[in-house]
């Protein structure tokens, strides 16, 4: 296996056909024997990974080289998402690119984007980035999962969304599991949403459009403030927050378990923050 293999088969886990712009080969390696992987791999962990001999570290976050410059680009799938969820395309354009898209891309713009890619190339290390990838993995899968549980049944209180998921080994062992951000736990469900992806939370503008376009519960990884108080004053929809390391969780353990699975004779050594899928 070597790295393009890794991007390969997460691109094929998620159901993409390009590599998107937060994702992909940052330095690679032609034979990678030992991977270690984490939810933010920095320079503390490539020398880890060095410590215990692996030669290639496989990150969920991006935090060095193009993928780390790629996160306002990816924020742009929202639109779709949205369009999906039967908002009309003038109105999504608008909800992201008001004013949500503008203040990521500025914030992106200032990082230092080069650091861990340096630490990488000097330590010898191949080093793949998956975000988005890992994120549709996790959303796939957990739309799916509520679909099959309550997908017929708009009147099931949010409180069973919440026992349901603690169902799952990532959100039962993740020591800040699934709370309610938005609704009580009485309050009925409707249309649920999974909404992982697409870089980071597109503002209230992008959440309360999706409940103006009849969703009644999002699932989300992370909820800011300004968000939760317009959903609270919309009073249309609910939001459910799954949990953000967890959920990332789920979706790198799918990637490691598509890896496992094709290439048996690598071994890959989890950390930062990800969680077992048992």
């Amino acid at each position: 296996m070597n790295t393009q293999d890794i991007i390969q088969t997460a691109l094929q886990c998620a159901g993409l056909s390009a590599v998107p712009a937060d994702s992909g080969v940052v330095h690679p390696r032609g034979e990678v024997k030992k991977i270690l992987t984490g939810i933010d791999i920095t320079e503390a962990e490539m020398l880890l990974a060095k410590e215990i001999g692996a030669d290639t570290v496989l990150l969920h976050h991006p935090t060095g080289g193009k993928p780390r410059m790629g996160g306002s680009q990816v924020m742009l799938d929202q639109i779709g998402q949205m369009v999906k969820a039967g908002v009309p395309i003038n109105k999504a354009q608008k909800a992201l690119c008001r004013k949500r898209l503008g203040e990521c891309t500025r914030r992106f713009h200032a990082l230092n984007v080069t650091r861990s890619a340096d630490a990488a190339r000097y330590l010898g290390l191949g080093m793949v980035a998956c975000h988005t990838p890992a994120d549709l993995i996790a959303e796939h899968f957990l739309q799916n999962f509520l679909d099959e549980r309550f997908g017929d049944n708009p009147h099931a209180p949010l409180e069973e969304i919440l026992k349901s998921l603690l169902t799952i080994p990532e959100y039962r062992n993740c020591l800040a599991g699934p709370v309610i951000r938005v609704g009580a736990p009485s309050s009925c469900c409707g249309k649920i949403l999974v909404q992982f992806s697409g870089g980071t939370t597109g503002g209230p503008d992008v959440v309360k459009a999706f409940f103006d376009a009849g969703i009644g519960t999002l699932v989300m990884m992370h909820c800011p403030d300004d968000v939760i108080e317009a959903v609270k004053a919309q009073g249309v929809g609910n939001i459910v927050v799954a949990g953000h390391i967890s959920s990332d969780s789920i979706g790198m353990n799918g990637l490691i378990r598509a890896l496992q699975a094709r290439y048996p004779q690598v071994e890959i050594v989890r950390c930062s923050g990800l969680l077992e899928d048992h």
